[in-house]
């Protein structure tokens, strides 16, 4: 479990393609404190450490992965930044809301513009993912927990402060790019009990 908090923006390194993809993935983790078969979220993709050196870190990627996330068949190119966060311990603070790292689907960037300091994003998500999504509620974009500000039909705009630009991947958001979503977990379950009500 995470809570969509980013701790660091990691670079991917090397990308294989084989049966999965493995992907080596610098940061700035202190590796010597990070298990082999931990979890880390990757642009709010939960993966599993396969292998680890002092500032990196290797995942497997499977193709159903590939094929529910914005990663996409071709996968990650070298040089990409993406938001990091280890797995939550007991113990730690719940800055954001609670994040499974099981991406439900690909939202798309379809305006950004400021407004005063922050800027103003509005979202296209898929329309079966749409009904989830409600007005002050929470969602993971890229791993970050955001809270939405208004929803219209399957669009749904956040908007992001200075603070989250500079220390996420955010900062390097256009319009028309790919986001991995994770619906709220609360949203879910709501939906589910409403079907039997």
């Amino acid at each position: 479990m995470f809570t969509g908090i980013i701790t660091d923006i990691g670079i991917v390194d090397q990308v294989q393609m084989r049966g999965d993809m493995r992907a080596r993935i610098r940061c700035g983790y202190d590796m010597a404190g990070v298990d082999m078969g931990a979890s880390i979220a990757c642009d709010g993709v939960c993966l599993t450490v396969v292998q680890k050196g002092a500032d990196w870190f290797d995942v497997d990627i499977s193709a159903e992965t590939l094929s529910k996330t914005n990663i996409g068949a071709n996968g990650w190119a070298a040089g990409r930044r993406l938001n990091l966060e280890r797995a939550l311990r007991v113990g730690d603070e719940l800055g954001g809301h609670i994040v499974s790292g099981h991406v439900d689907g690909v939202a798309r960037i379809e305006k950004m513009h400021d407004e005063g300091d922050s800027t103003r994003v509005t979202f296209a998500a898929p329309d079966a993912l749409a009904r989830f999504i409600a007005e002050k509620g929470s969602v993971a974009l890229n791993g970050t927990s955001l809270t939405v500000n208004e929803v219209v039909g399957n669009r749904f705009g956040v908007n992001l402060i200075p603070h989250t630009q500079a220390v996420t991947t955010w900062g390097d958001a256009r319009e028309g790019d790919a986001v991995n979503l994770e619906i709220d977990t609360m949203a879910r379950y709501v939906a589910r009990l409403a079907e039997f009500a």
